[in-house]
This record gives C-alpha cells, sequence and structure tokens, in this order.
C-alpha cells in the first residue's frame, strides 16, 4: 500500500499538477488568421 501512494505522488508530481487552474487569457475580438498558403503548379515532362 505504501508504493501504490508512492506511485501516485509521483504520477501528480510528472503530470504537472502544482497549483490551482489557472484561467487563460482573453482572446482579443476580432478575427486571427495564422497559417500558411502556397500556391502553385507542378507538371512533369
Amino acid at each position: 500500500m505504501k508504493y501504490l501512494a508512492l506511485i501516485l505522488v509521483f504520477a501528480l508530481v510528472a503530470c504537472g499538477a502544482d497549483g490551482p487552474p489557472q484561467r487563460p487569457d482573453a482572446p482579443e475580438p476580432g478575427i486571427n488568421v495564422s497559417g500558411t498558403l502556397e500556391i502553385g503548379v507542378t507538371g512533369g515532362s
């Protein structure tokens, strides 16, 4: 039983649960577009 408690404690430490949850920053209003766009023509001979 003692080993099970140690395993659970190590699992809790490893998952990063080190405090209360924090609310993420509010997104800015508007449209946000990100990424890449590639356009081209390929052909063979």
